[in-house]
């Protein structure tokens, strides 16, 4: 059965402007994810006006109804942020807030519309604080039904200080290449297998 995967891309930066560290390495994860045949697509938070709040619909004007219509008909979320002040991006953590509507959507049997939908997590940064970033985001994923599987992460973080981005690198790292390959096997394992069986509801 054919799986689809979203990457939910949280650079502050806008198309058209300066190349982005994120979409590099969200490239490489969407790349691997055709390689087994998941259909992918991408949305740019920052492209899109997603006001804050914690409904799934905050009213005219608000871009987030289309990008959630998006993310429900995917069996793959990735989201992908850089590292800002040690945390992810504004525009990633809004999209996250905005699923917490997902904890009071539920279908007959009491499971979140999320559920038997698997997410993954692709960082990029000049300094440590990967490992913090993937894990705000894994519980907030988590609290709202979304299931992470093993090494749900790729990231690469420069010198602390430096000046190199990701998007500057000419060749990409052997261990980011790595990551990046067992994201992609374990996310469409799983993907596949809750394709198959989704998880039991309340009845």
């Amino acid at each position: 059965m054919i799986l689809k995967a979203i990457a939910l891309n949280g650079t502050l930066k806008s198309s058209g402007g300066q190349p982005s560290s994120t979409d590099r390495m969200l490239d490489l994860i969407m790349e691997g994810l055709r390689e087994k045949l998941v259909e992918v697509d991408t949305i740019r938070l920052a492209d899109h006006n997603i006001k804050p709040g914690v409904t799934s619909d905050e009213g005219a004007g608000d871009a987030w109804p289309d990008i959630r219509k998006a993310v429900l008909e995917a069996n793959i979320l990735i989201v992908g942020t850089p590292i800002w002040l040690g945390q992810p991006s504004s525009v990633a953590k809004r999209a996250l807030e905005r699923m917490d509507a997902f904890l009071e959507e539920t279908d007959e049997e009491g499971r979140m519309v999320s559920y038997g939908k698997v997410a993954a997590v692709a960082v990029v940064g000049n300094e440590d604080g990967a490992h913090h970033v993937s894990a705000e985001i894994y519980q907030a994923l988590n609290d709202v039904g979304f299931t992470i599987p093993a090494n749900a992460v790729a990231y690469w973080v420069g010198e602390a200080m430096g000046s190199k981005d990701f998007v500057d690198l000419e060749e990409v790292p052997e261990v980011v290449t790595n990551a990046v390959d067992m994201l992609v096997r374990n996310t469409v394992h799983l993907a596949h297998l809750l394709q198959a069986k989704q998880y039991p509801g309340e009845k």
